[in-house]
């Protein structure tokens, strides 16, 4: 169940929100819960990016394990050649 929230908003966002709703035939309500629902969507793949980041750091701090740039500026460069191929192996 939808629960309800108000949100104040400044005169200039409120009249550009409620144009936004009319030249779509929405309402100023659709209109402002799809910015919300898309603004958080995107926050959250942007948050797992930063996490995925911070833990590949963390693992070759611990292991060393790596890739040059040579190595996997190569790997890419066949990948955009359409050579379909595993990445390089991870070294210290």
């Amino acid at each position: 169940m939808p629960t309800p929230v108000a949100v104040k908003l400044d005169t200039d966002v409120h009249k550009r929100v409620k144009a936004l709703a009319e030249a779509r035939d929405r309402s100023p309500h659709w209109v402002m819960r799809e910015a919300i629902a898309q603004y958080v969507e995107r926050e959250e793949k942007r948050e797992a990016f930063r996490r995925d980041g911070l833990r590949a750091w963390d693992n070759y701090q611990e292991t060393g394990l790596h890739v040059t740039h040579a190595e996997a500026d190569a790997w890419l460069a066949k990948l955009a050649a359409g050579d379909d191929r595993e990445p390089p192996e991870c070294h210290n």
